[in-house]
């Protein structure tokens, strides 16, 4: 018993030696890590963890349900759709053809309704910010420099980055990408309480505007940049700007660092549903034009989805970009294989959400399976 007893007591001490090392190290966020991923069975973020965290809502305005094709859901998916779509747990999929659904399938026990986690999805929602805010006359150019808006990044090298190099993931920082590490300044930022906190911590060690490197930190601190331009929280100017006037059906959510400190996660984390994520694409598509208004400039938009860097050609601002064979592809992509995939001259946006890339998945790279969806659709739309 007495043996017990003092296991019971070193265990206890050696706990909290833990949870203080954790503390004095600034590496607490590992709890909530361990708490709300690693103890319910996930090794990374996954696609309904937002109940997990603080959000804020997105209220939407009147909906503008989209219509149906006339060959609605007339033609069934193919054999290899199938196979992928059960193998990398797809949970949504949808064809939207001449902006009318085409064709849509649900599988897993998510609907048309069911909230799923954008992951990455959201920096083009930030970046279509910046172009707001900038046709608003908040943000003079892409060009201003981002110390006029956060004093921490000034001096040297940090004096010549821009709005534009945030968008366009040139920074320049020392931030690295890595989604699976529990030490990464990418894990911290998810679950760290204080993002303010974390972008501190990032420097600038390259010229900014030079080259591409695909940076989460640069859509965070773009974030911080619009909030201080406009003097809005994110995710209010997010409502106003787009997400009441493209007609969404569904409130949405976007998670925060914390309830004290009210960050939105800008780089990731905007809860919502296929159809509705779509219209952004749409609106990319129409020249940032929604029923006959112009919702943002044209120029911007078209700017937006076009490489910036002969040696990045796979990234524009805020948006992916890919060529396959002669079609030309812009995309809003996310973690584990959440996808907007547009098609101007084709007037198509393909859609698919899931739990899954498959084989592949390491991040800021196209995978295997974005070829995959954009075949298979095709091939759906050639058999109709």
């Amino acid at each position: 018993m007495k043996f017990l007893k003092s296991l019971l007591k070193w265990a206890v001490i050696v706990f909290a030696l833990i949870i203080a090392t954790l503390y004095i190290t600034d590496t607490d966020y590992l709890l909530k890590a361990i708490r709300t991923i690693y103890f319910k069975g996930y090794s990374t973020a996954y696609l309904e963890d937002y109940k997990q965290f603080d959000n804020q809502l997105i209220a939407n305005g009147t909906p503008q349900p989209w219509p149906n094709h006339q060959d609605y859901n007339r033609v069934k998916e193919t054999e290899t759709l199938e196979k992928i779509n059960e193998e990398n747990g797809t949970i949504a999929y949808v064809i939207i053809k001449n902006d009318s659904i085409w064709f849509e399938n649900y599988y897993g026990g998510f609907n048309e309704n069911s909230k799923a986690n954008s992951f990455s999805m959201a920096k083009s929602y930030v970046s279509a910010l910046l172009g707001k805010a900038l046709m608003q006359g908040h943000i003079k150019s892409l060009d201003q420099p981002v110390s006029d808006f956060l004093p921490d990044f000034k001096g040297g090298l940090a004096d010549k980055l821009t709005v534009g190099d945030l968008s366009s993931m040139a920074s320049g920082t020392d931030w690295e990408e890595a989604y699976y590490s529990p030490l990464s300044i990418t894990t911290r930022a998810y679950f760290h309480d204080d993002l303010d906190k974390v972008i501190s911590r990032v420097s600038v060690v390259e010229e900014p505007g030079q080259a591409y490197k695909y940076s989460s930190g640069d859509t965070q601190m773009l974030a911080m940049v619009i909030e201080k331009a406009t003097g809005k929280k994110l995710y209010d100017y997010l409502t106003e700007s787009f997400w009441k006037p493209l007609g969404s059906e569904n409130e949405t959510l976007w998670q925060v660092d914390s309830e004290d400190h009210d960050m939105v996660k800008a780089y990731c984390c905007i809860a919502s549903n296929a159809k509705d994520f779509a219209r952004l694409g749409k609106l990319y598509k129409d020249h940032g034009k929604w029923q006959g208004e112009q919702i943002l400039d044209s120029a911007f938009v078209a700017k937006s989805i076009k490489p910036r860097f002969k040696t990045g050609p796979e990234y524009g601002y805020g948006f992916w970009l890919k060529n396959i064979d002669e079609k030309e592809f812009f995309m809003m992509r996310g973690h584990l294989g959440q996808y907007v995939i547009v098609e101007p001259n084709d007037n198509v946006i393909i859609v698919r959400l899931g739990h899954s890339k498959g084989p592949g998945d390491e991040a800021a790279t196209f995978t295997p399976d974005i070829s995959t969806y954009i075949e298979e659709a095709y091939k759906m739309l050639e058999n109709n």
